[in-house]
């Protein structure tokens, strides 16, 4: 069945899935939806690294959204504005990835599936390196779910509780750095934060409850892999977009929805 490679794809899209639903519900709590799309932004300079040493697409890219989360936190407790630090840092990495994967003659031809996800080529070792990163997410979120919890909602109750919130961030901050090396090959670069953000942000006006919500939101964004590679397949338009698309049109429906 695994000789499929939409079947591939599917298996690929919902593992992403799997850990972009709760994940993507501590984004949008903690308003660290810019952040994410910053890590998302560097994992194209973490390609360039990957192919320049001859190393894993997937290991580069971890290192490189680690080493952004780690700047931001360092730059911003040095009394630097968030969202200064995120836009100089964002738009920076994206420029040097772009600049540095121009030296890479094997990557130019490949630019736009690290930009834009090529799904429908991943492999069995894809596949496994998918699930197995989505399975550490999931049981990192939930060992650390309560804590991570109260630190979102009120950090001065975390502190109270003998909760560090500054941990609880990096814990998330590691989280997401996994998320977005793993989903390099199914959404890019440039559309890996919206499988975080959009799915939540549709689940929240539907759900009462926090852990409803993320279980909602994993249910939409596995809901959406499967209706864009749908209709990716019918209609012969790219896989990626094609994903990020069907979870925008199903945030609009639950924007109509709730109003009703």
């Amino acid at each position: 069945m695994l000789d499929d490679f939409f079947v591939r794809a599917v298996l690929a899209g919902l593992g992403v899935a799997a850990a972009a639903g709760p994940l993507g519900s501590f984004v949008i709590w903690r308003r660290m939806a810019y952040f994410g799309d910053s890590t998302a932004h560097a994992a194209i300079l973490g390609v360039a690294v990957s192919l320049a040493f001859n190393a894993s697409i997937y290991a580069g890219t971890l290192l490189v959204a680690l080493a952004m989360a780690l700047a931001v936190s360092a730059l911003t407790a040095r009394g630097q504005a968030m969202d200064t630090v995120l836009g100089v840092l964002s738009h920076s990495a994206l420029a040097v990835g772009l600049v540095a994967i121009s030296f890479v003659p094997q990557a130019r031809s490949d630019l736009s599936a690290y930009l834009f996800g090529d799904i429908l080529a991943v492999g069995r070792a894809d596949l496994a390196l998918i699930w197995a990163g989505a399975a550490g997410v999931l049981a990192l979120l939930a060992w650390r779910w309560q804590r991570l919890l109260t630190a979102s909602v009120n950090e001065e109750l975390a502190m109270a509780a003998g909760i560090d919130p500054r941990a609880e961030r990096m814990i998330l901050s590691l989280a997401l750095a996994v998320v977005v090396a793993l989903s390099i090959r199914v959404v890019g670069s440039l559309l890996i934060s919206a499988m975080l953000i959009v799915p939540a942000a549709a689940a929240r006006g539907l759900s009462r409850t926090p852990e409803r919500m993320a279980g909602n939101a994993t249910l939409i964004a596995a809901f959406a892999v499967l209706a864009g590679l749908s209709a990716s397949l019918r209609l012969d338009t790219p896989a990626g977009p094609s994903i990020v698309s069907a979870a925008a049109a199903i945030f609009a429906v639950s924007q109509a929805f709730r109003r009703a």
